[in-house]
């Protein structure tokens, strides 16, 4: 059924309300559950972590928006050839999108194991930089290290991932997402920890162990990376029916690396936008004090539980604008951003009553720590007032990049970050400590939100016409 409907975008064939939101839904639902999974993986990395102690959470928590942004910049070099790949199925052209694949996953390799031998040469440094203190520095720059030399391998799995979302397969890299969480939860049991007797149904099991703590957190995620790229490259390349390896003459590299420079840099410059000011963030709440670091970086893991569903929106919204605008089909493209929109805020707000009401049991997953409970409880409530307007920002920025237009969500994102979330965290730092930093952040995201459908509304069905 999905498959049909999705073929009429070809087709030129029309489309009732109702297959839209099912079209959006089911292209929706495996992303999701693939967005939810990862978040999974991400609790059951911060429990481990959070086992090892608040000084080991602090340390990754300290690194993590830097390692949001080298991987968000790698994400803008893929996304330039993702949205030309969507566009040409839409368009038919089943040559140039082979031609796209293997020449985008070529400069997607490249690009990453520039920027990952880079980050590596700095990560002995980046910690102090971000406020760290002399008692988490040391953690930190080893999973920076860690995860910038594994970099390739995320930005090669991210990238085919994405192509096979562009061709409408959505099923293939979610359960190859369930896959990595699972390889990932293994392989840090095994790293995280010494080797030890475990209880299980009154049976002492001996378990092996690393006990390379921290380390083996971040080499543990690169090892589960590796895995899923491998099945990733594997379905792209020799099982894709439209996209699978062949022998024969290619499009010029040259064009569709200019096209892919062309959309790619606003999107490395909104990554950097947005990665830079993650890196201010952090450096707003390093001072607060370890508690406040830790309940920061857990709460970050707890709300993504939350905006997951609304990136799975998201994915399909790109999918499906960018198909609709290679097939000239511009009217069909602005209903499914619209429908798209409409679907992730209503997704996002019951995740938001959830995250309110379940903030305490989130947070205990992640810590034992009972200040540090109690911090990221409040911090998770104030935040989940702005989740629907959070769906808004998200699924706007895809439809967005369907379209192929995307310098609009860096303009939107840097009004929003700098000129309101930083300059406000700052100011309510001073006196209202953590839970200051994140209402400064609620009110972002919900500008953001509100900004974002109103130049949606505003550019109309000329956002839809195709690039030439």
């Amino acid at each position: 059924m999905r498959k049909n409907l999705l073929g009429r975008i070809r087709k030129g064939e029309p489309f009732t309300f109702g297959e839209l939101l099912l079209l959006t839904w089911q292209l929706s639902v495996p992303a999701i559950m693939a967005k939810i999974t990862t978040v999974m993986m991400q609790y059951i990395d911060a429990s481990m972590v959070g086992m090892i102690g608040a000084g080991a959470a602090a340390s990754i928590g300290l690194v993590n928006s830097t390692t949001w942004l080298i991987g968000g910049i790698c994400f803008a070099m893929s996304m330039g050839y993702t949205i030309q790949l969507a566009q040409a199925i839409g368009a038919g052209e089943d040559l140039k999108a082979r031609s796209l694949v293997r020449h985008g996953l070529w400069a997607v390799l490249i690009f990453s194991l520039v920027m990952g031998g880079g980050s590596a040469a700095l990560s002995g440094y980046l910690p102090y930089f971000l406020g760290g203190t002399a008692d988490i520095a040391g953690d930190a720059s080893l999973y920076l290290e860690i995860y910038a030399l594994g970099l390739p391998l995320l930005a090669v799995n991210f990238a085919a991932a994405s192509m096979l979302q562009a061709s409408g397969n959505m099923k293939v890299p979610s359960l190859l997402s369930v896959l990595m969480c699972v390889l990932d939860v293994l392989f840090n049991a095994l790293l995280i920890f010494p080797s030890r007797e475990v209880e299980i149904g009154g049976l002492s099991i001996w378990v092996p162990g690393a006990d390379w703590g921290v380390a083996g957190v971040a080499f543990g995620s690169v090892l589960a990376e590796a895995c899923c790229m491998t099945a990733m490259l594997y379905v792209l390349l020799k099982k894709s029916r439209q996209l699978h390896y062949r022998r024969e003459q290619l499009e010029p590299w040259q064009g569709e690396l200019r096209q892919a420079t062309s959309l790619g840099i606003p999107m490395v410059l909104e990554q950097i936008v947005m990665g830079s000011a993650y890196v201010a963030f952090t450096c707003i709440v390093a001072p607060l004090g370890t508690v406040a670091l830790a309940a920061n970086s857990f709460a970050i893991t707890a709300e993504s539980l939350c905006y997951m569903p609304g990136i799975g929106v998201s994915t399909a919204a790109q999918t499906l604008v960018g198909q609709s605008v290679g097939a000239k089909r511009t009217k069909l493209a602005q209903r499914f951003g619209y429908v798209s929109a409409g679907l992730g805020m209503v997704v996002m707000m019951v995740m938001g009553v959830v995250m309110y009401i379940l903030a305490p049991q989130m947070m205990a997953l992640l810590s034992a720590d009972s200040a540090v409970i109690a911090a990221g409880t409040e911090i998770l409530r104030i935040e989940a007032w702005a989740e629907p307007l959070f769906a808004a920002g998200i699924i706007v920025t895809s439809i967005f990049r369907g379209a192929g237009e995307t310098k609009l969500p860096t303009i939107l994102n840097l009004v929003a970050m700098w000129g309101i979330r930083i300059p406000l965290a700052i100011f309510l730092a001073v006196d209202y400590g953590l839970p200051g930093v994140w209402a400064a952040m609620c009110v972002e995201l919900c500008a953001r939100g509100m900004l974002s459908l109103g130049v949606l509304i505003w550019r109309g069905e000329g956002l839809y016409q195709k690039k030439s």
